[in-house]
């Protein structure tokens, strides 16, 4: 996928990055019902093309290898859930730290950004643990790497940040410094449409 203009304020698809992008999460949702049991893409198409803002958020987590996919759906809301549901915590969401403040902290060897800064330029949402944990439910994900989730303030103001990663077939929840950044290290998001 080719990268948008990042100073596009409209945050808008040109016709051939939306059905190129339309296209991805199309055969994506098919490959993987196991995902979305009773969810049929021609209402979660039908959502999408009603709310085009949405579309260049998933855009987004496509473009930095999240594989985003629905997960779920709200009834109640009338929400379908986009996760990103790479193998591997996104290529292009790595080696950052936990927030602005662990980002404006540290004195060296700053990383370009922190998860929480792109998570809100993204228009997603970190995955808090509980998330996190119903992900795995649906697969196995972050063998080899780990993904920044969302941390709670008790933990946050004393400096720290949590991360989980999936291991000898259990779900992990690790913490780090906030400030702290790995090649290896992502987060993943969702996004509700």
């Amino acid at each position: 996928m080719t990268k948008t203009n990042q100073t596009n304020e409209k945050q808008e698809l040109s016709a051939v990055q939306r059905e190129e992008l339309l296209s991805i999460l199309n055969t994506r949702f098919e490959k993987n019902m196991n995902r979305h049991e009773g969810l049929e893409w021609e209402t979660v198409l039908a959502k999408l093309e009603a709310n085009p803002e949405k579309l260049w958020s998933i855009y987004e987590m496509e473009r930095t290898e999240g594989e985003p996919d629905v997960i779920g759906y709200v009834k109640e809301k009338d929400e379908y859930l986009f996760c990103d549901c790479a193998k591997e915590s996104p290529k292009g969401r790595r080696s950052v730290c936990y927030d602005r403040e662990a980002l404006e902290a540290r004195k060296k060897h700053k990383p370009e950004n922190s998860a929480m800064d792109m998570a809100a330029e993204m228009g997603i949402e970190m995955l808090t643990e509980e998330q996190y944990r119903e992900l795995q439910g649906l697969g196995e994900f972050d063998l080899k790497t780990s993904s920044w989730v969302l941390t709670p303030d008790e933990i946050r103001k004393l400096g720290g940040a949590l991360f989980c990663d999936r291991r000898f077939n259990h779900v992990f929840v690790y913490h780090n410094g906030a400030d702290s950044y790995y090649g290896a290290r992502g987060f993943r998001g969702m996004l509700r449409v």
